[in-house]
C-alpha cells in the first residue's frame, strides 16, 4: 500500500452539513483554491456524483483528471482515479465523526498521489499536505459560513 497523508479538522457544524458541502463539486472553485473546474459526469441512484471531472492547480501537481466516488453511509466518501493527464494515481477519502451533540464535526482527510513523471516521495507528500490543509481549512470556512436552514 501506498504512503498516504492524512490530516483532521473539527468544523462547528452537523455532518450532513459538512457532507452536503463536500457533495457539492459544482461550487468547488469557490472555496477550494486548488481546484479551478469541476464537472459531474455521473450520478448514483441517489443524485450523489459517482463520476467527478476536476482541474487542479497544486502547485507542484497541476491536472485535469477524473476521479470516480464512493459513497460509504452519510460520514464518508472516498475516490479513486479514472483517468488523467499527469497522474499515476490518486486515492483519498472524507470521513466524518459526529461530535458533542452532533453540532461539530471531526472530518479526517486522506489523499495519496501518485504522479506520472518523477518526482521525490519528500516533495509529493509536502504537495499532499498542502492540498490536504487547503481543503480542510477551505471546507471548514465553508461549511461554517452557510447559514443553517
Amino acid at each position: 500500500m501506498a504512503e498516504h497523508t492524512s490530516s483532521s479538522i473539527t468544523i462547528e457544524a452537523a455532518p450532513a452539513d459538512v457532507m452536503g458541502v463536500i457533495a457539492d463539486f459544482e461550487r468547488y472553485p469557490e472555496w477550494t483554491g486548488e481546484v479551478k473546474e469541476a464537472e459531474v459526469l455521473g450520478t448514483d441512484e441517489h443524485g450523489r456524483a459517482e463520476k467527478v471531472r476536476l482541474v487542479l492547480d497544486a502547485g507542484a501537481i497541476k491536472d485535469d483528471h477524473t476521479l470516480a466516488y464512493t459513497w460509504i453511509g452519510d460520514y464518508e466518501v472516498s475516490w479513486t482515479l479514472v483517468k488523467s493527464q499527469m497522474l499515476r494515481a490518486i486515492d483519498g477519502s472524507y470521513a466524518l465523526a459526529p461530535l458533542g451533540d452532533g453540532d461539530r464535526t471531526e472530518v479526517t482527510y486522506r489523499l495519496t498521489v501518485d504522479v506520472k513523471i518523477p518526482m521525490l516521495g519528500m516533495i509529493k507528500r509536502k504537495a499532499e499536505k498542502v492540498i490536504i490543509d487547503r481543503a480542510l481549512a477551505g471546507l471548514k470556512k465553508r461549511v461554517e459560513s452557510v447559514p443553517k436552514g
